[in-house]
């Protein structure tokens, strides 16, 4: 009988009033504001790995790839994402699916959701789900400050 986990992420950056910064979400870069953070500030990875790594009972993002680690100033965090599946995948874990939220309310993500979809499953190895929701002028995120993003996985060893 294998054993499966479930794991939950969640993640959240501010918008960078650097003009040069790249807005990147689920290793796609779209058209808007960067993000600030260490990395390429791509909450959609880090939340996929904060799943991965929970689901497998691993610890978290900042403990495998802390911020205050030079080595991953500008990180690529699909790379991170991919170098994340990779460990699991020695410990015997197989991603069986992902699924994960994104809540912004701006840029529209609909666009972009095949692109995110497909790079996010080709790195994971495993269907991935990506949807958008608006937070209705709420809070900081409705007030178009930045973005976050949730994110569940189902993880199978065995």
């Amino acid at each position: 009988m294998p054993e499966v986990r479930v794991g939950q992420g969640f993640d959240v950056h501010p918008f960078s009033d650097d003009p040069v910064r790249q807005l990147v979400l689920g290793g796609v870069v779209l058209e808007g504001p960067g993000l600030v953070g260490h990395s390429d500030s791509d909450p959609v990875s880090h939340a996929c790995i904060d799943a991965l790594l929970g689901a497998a009972g691993m610890g978290d993002i900042g403990e495998r790839y802390p911020d205050t680690d030079p080595a991953h100033a500008g990180a690529d965090s699909v790379s991170l994402l991919a170098e994340t599946v990779a460990v699991l995948g020695a410990e015997g874990w197989r991603v069986v699916n992902l699924d994960c939220t994104v809540v912004l309310e701006a840029p529209r993500l609909a666009p972009h959701r095949a692109a995110i979809q497909d790079r996010l499953s080709s790195v994971v190895g495993a269907p991935v789900s990506v949807k958008a929701k608006r937070a209705e002028g709420l809070g900081a995120l409705g007030r178009r400050e930045g973005i976050a993003a949730m994110a569940v996985v189902l993880l199978e060893r065995g």
